[in-house]
């Protein structure tokens, strides 16, 4: 009986285990289903985010307009003329009349050199002068009274000729002396230096109280010419030809001048020459252009980028240069449809520079173009439209923002 009893509660405890262990396969196989269903359907929601998403845009609107066609080549600012200033005497600087940075025009003063010892010259070369004019005029009596003698026969002929050599002689000291005294004025005036153009003085290599020479190596000062200034460029050889052209029918083509960055226009100028050679090392020939300068822009040795105007295609389309995407198959932009979605539209882009480009085949204006949030985009994808000042498009796409032109409806096929 003992034994009945101890074998009865091992079943029932054996049963009772084989229940739990049930209970909880039956649990883990309930959340197993419940997670798979889960990830399922997270999957089914997230097989397509670009269909289920609106993506933000900002568009703007092709137009017809004017755009250049430019070529584009590294340069630097050359003065027209440059002198540096040199003494033509010898003597002591006695004043500096000019300061440093100074914009002078030709003929202004600009320092004196002692003076003296060339005045003291032309008393001497003048007094001269004087004794032999003198003595000129009374060897001019002497010959007429000759002549009178010899037609009397009171005198023979050879003494008349050697008078007459005699006043030819002092005629040439005459001569002589005139010019010691127009040295000596000339002197005088050298002790004067003026500036020999327009310009703008650099930094002062004597100072007032030396001794100078004449045609010293270093000078007195360099002067500069800022107003009109020029800038020589390079452009490639093969662009050579359709410049050359324009240049023969009298045209003259406009060159502007931009800073290191290319982002700040210095000074707009006019093609001046090009020059008569390619140079066979880089394939590239030198062009020069003059410019006013009346705001002192451009600054002699400056480096500038220059763009030469060389043709204008009027009447194209034109977008912006962000809207021109570039793939596999080529050029295409993103255009805005009528129901909020963006269809590739492949394009041939013509003549692009600065933020515009132009389109020759493939889009229309007024058509609206995708220009920032391209990266994420696919055919088909729905876009919510802003305009490029910010502000959503409303309506339509035949309604764009204030300050866009019109666009036409619907979309070129």
């Amino acid at each position: 009986m003992p034994e009945s009893i101890g074998f009865a509660k091992l079943l029932k405890r054996w049963l009772l285990g084989l229940f739990v262990a049930c209970a909880l396969a039956i649990g883990v196989y309930a959340l197993v289903t419940k997670s798979d269903e889960t990830q399922l359907r997270a999957a089914g929601q997230g097989a397509n985010p670009q269909a289920a998403r609106t993506m933000p845009v900002v568009v703007a609107a092709a137009k017809t307009g004017d755009i250049g066609v430019y070529l584009n080549g590294l340069g630097s600012v050359i003065p027209l003329n440059t002198v540096t200033v040199r003494s033509r005497i010898d003597g002591q600087l006695m004043q500096v009349r000019f300061k440093e940075g100074q914009t002078v025009r030709s003929g202004d003063l600009l320092a004196e050199i002692d003076p003296r010892p060339f005045e003291v010259q032309l008393t001497q070369a003048a007094g001269q002068m004087a004794r032999d004019r003198s003595q000129l005029r009374n060897a001019q009596l002497d010959l007429e009274r000759y002549r009178g003698l010899l037609q009397q026969g009171f005198i023979p002929k050879q003494q008349l000729d050697t008078q007459e050599a005699l006043v030819r002689q002092l005629e040439g000291i005459v001569q002589v002396d005139q010019g010691q005294i127009d040295n000596a004025k000339l002197q005088i005036t050298y002790s004067r230096i003026t500036a020999p153009i327009n310009g703008r003085i650099g930094l002062r290599l004597v100072d007032q109280g030396n001794l100078v020479r004449a045609n010293d190596v270093n000078g007195l000062l360099v002067i500069t010419q800022l107003q009109p200034i020029t800038v020589v460029f390079t452009i490639a050889e093969d662009s050579l030809p359709a410049v050359l052209d324009k240049l023969k029918t009298g045209e003259h083509l406009t060159v502007e001048a931009f800073d290191r960055e290319q982002k700040r226009k210095l000074a707009t100028g006019t093609l001046l020459t090009v020059d008569n050679q390619i140079d066979p090392n880089t394939g590239t020939v030198r062009l020069k252009a003059v410019f006013p300068n009346d705001d002192s822009e451009l600054f002699p040795n400056q480096f500038v980028n220059a763009r030469l105007l060389l043709d204008v295609k009027r009447g194209t389309t034109v977008v912006p240069s962000a809207a021109v995407q570039r793939g596999p198959k080529g050029t295409f932009v993103y255009v805005v449809n009528a129901d909020r979605t963006v269809g590739v539209r492949p394009v041939a882009v013509g003549v692009s520079h600065g933020e515009e480009a132009s389109i020759d085949t493939g889009l229309s204006p007024d058509e609206l173009v995708v220009v920032e949030g391209t990266e994420k985009l696919r055919e088909g994808s729905k876009v919510e439209v802003q305009s490029q000042n910010g502000l959503p498009v409303k309506g339509g796409t035949d309604q764009p923002s204030q300050g866009a032109e019109k666009p036409r409806r619907g979309t070129r096929s």
